[in-house]
């Protein structure tokens, strides 16, 4: 525990300990890399019966799975009388503001009410209350309003009993208690922060808040072919809106682990005072030099098999390499995640329409991640949606040169040791992985640099000092000073040889 009395709490959303994945390993690194730091995490999850994937160390003293489906929490009936007018007051304010965000004070009047509500989610009536008649009824009336966008699409009882059900299941995170003596750290925007906002504001709790994606493009993206109706997903995406920017406008500090997601939380209304970039950081050694290349021109992509991957795109691009250059490869290394095996069969079809199947090969998990960059002469990332992507460092630890794609902090970890394409443009992936395969100077130049790019910059050691500095500022240390880690060091090998990396280290990458 932190001499001061306080430790950390972690939360989660759909990741750590439950999942194997970019922001699941950041997770265990940090938790590692603070052995003097006790963490408590709470993770939400889908029915609260998910297997714990992750060995949890020692400093890891408590941890609590929230459900956000399964059985309804709290009590199983409805507020009445004056806790009823309470309840009903609240959620009217709140509909209001994110239904009609152009109203003067909408975020202030947004916050105020999801605070009343984490008072009634407290004492266990929140939920019951949504189910009520009532909800529903102040609904159907505020979404209905001949001004607001939502009343022109005919909202019917059945998209207003829908919207209901998704926010009662959005909301259950917001009566879970954080341990007053913590630091609340929310690793993503959205319902991780419910939590830590109700503690912040009605306990005092100090507020740290790290995006590794920006969570409202991504919800943004996972509504638009959705199947519900756009009255519905007009609630839903409101909610998040308003959600984002009240996570941003009260964290104690922000911690993008890049300046793309700087900007967006910026424009979401945080401050830039209380914006400070961290960025993802690997074991170089873990990662070491891959060594010659394959005797086959090769290209090779890690990760999860994932839409937010866009696999499509880079099975195009390889068409159009393979156009060019017959004997190419593309040999993709990471597992189907569970619900993931349609979208596998869908990228399976796609590569018999376009005719590559002989040189495609799909790898599943790797135990040892570096094999899967050593396997290529480049390496590919075509996500439509990224933060810092370890698989991109990782690569360049492992001096292989990357063609990825221009989202997120990809640009920023990248610098000029690799080529940046635009996502969703399969020609302009494929022109750079063949400019890259038919100049063997130019591409062995940009994987040295790339390795030499990762240890002057991105170790996980310098990340890892920096949020233990951090916690320990929020926890009320006044004499700890941020000072930021020099970009380069004199004798990096120093550091590579520090066995506090033996204990921290991950074969892992964006699982």
């Amino acid at each position: 525990m932190m001499r001061s009395g306080r430790h950390v709490t972690m939360l989660t959303e759909g990741t750590y300990p439950h999942v194997h994945g970019g922001v699941s390993t950041w997770c265990d690194q940090l938790v590692k890399g603070m052995p003097e730091v006790d963490f408590h995490i709470v993770s939400l999850t889908g029915t609260g019966r998910e297997p714990v994937t992750w060995e949890l160390p020692p400093n890891v003293r408590r941890h609590t799975s929230v459900p956000t489906w399964g059985p309804r929490p709290g009590r199983r009936h409805a507020p009445h009388g004056r806790a009823l007018r309470r309840f009903t007051e609240a959620y009217e304010r709140l509909l209001l503001a994110f239904l009609d965000p152009e109203a003067p004070d909408a975020g202030r009047d947004f916050g105020e009410a999801l605070f009343e509500l984490a008072g009634i989610a407290r004492d266990g009536r929140l939920s019951a209350a949504l189910r009520s008649e009532s909800a529903l009824r102040s609904l159907m009336w505020i979404w209905t309003t001949p001004h607001l966008p939502t009343a022109a699409a005919r909202p019917t009882v059945h998209d207003a009993l829908t919207a209901t059900d998704l926010l009662e299941h959005a909301l259950r995170p917001l009566g879970t208690r954080i341990p007053e003596d913590s630091v609340a750290h929310a690793v993503s925007s959205g319902l991780a922060t419910l939590p830590a906002l109700a503690a912040h504001r009605l306990d005092g709790v100090p507020f740290l808040l790290t995006e590794h994606g920006i969570y409202l493009r991504e919800r943004y993206l996972g509504h638009r072919g959705g199947d519900h109706r756009w009255p519905v997903k007009a609630c839903l995406l409101g909610f998040y809106r308003e959600l984002n920017s009240l996570g941003y406008r009260e964290a104690d500090l922000i911690t993008p682990c890049n300046q793309y997601n700087s900007r967006w939380e910026q424009r979401g209304g945080a401050d830039p005072d209380r914006i400070r970039t961290v960025y993802n950081g690997v074991d170089p050694a873990a990662f070491p030099h891959a060594g010659p290349e394959p005797e086959v021109p090769t290209l090779s992509w890690c990760g999860r098999v994932d839409p937010i991957k866009d696999l499509e795109t880079l099975l195009r691009a390889y068409a159009m390499v393979r156009a060019e250059l017959p004997e190419t490869r593309l040999r993709l290394f990471g597992p189907v995640p569970p619900g993931g095996e349609a979208y596998a069969t869908t990228l399976e079809k796609l590569a018999a329409e376009l005719g590559i199947t002989d040189g495609l090969t799909f790898e599943g998990r790797i135990s040892e991640v570096w094999r899967a960059y050593a396997a290529g002469h480049v390496v590919m990332l075509s996500s439509i949606s990224e933060g810092f992507p370890f698989s991109i460092i990782e690569a360049m630890s492992c001096g292989r040169t990357t063609v990825s794609t221009d989202v997120g902090g990809v640009r920023e970890a990248v610098g000029d040791t690799g080529l940046v394409v635009p996502p969703r443009e399969p020609q302009k992936m494929a022109a750079a992985a063949l400019s890259l395969l038919r100049d063997d100077e130019r591409r062995l130049e940009l994987g040295e640099l790339s390795r030499q790019r990762v240890i002057d910059r991105f170790t996980l050691r310098r990340s890892v000092d920096a949020f233990r500095t951090i916690y320990l500022e929020l926890a009320g240390r006044d004499e700890v000073v941020y000072e930021p880690t020099p970009e380069t060091v004199a004798d990096w090998t120093v550091e590579l040889r520090d066995p506090w990396y033996q204990a921290v280290a991950t074969d892992g990458t964006d699982w």
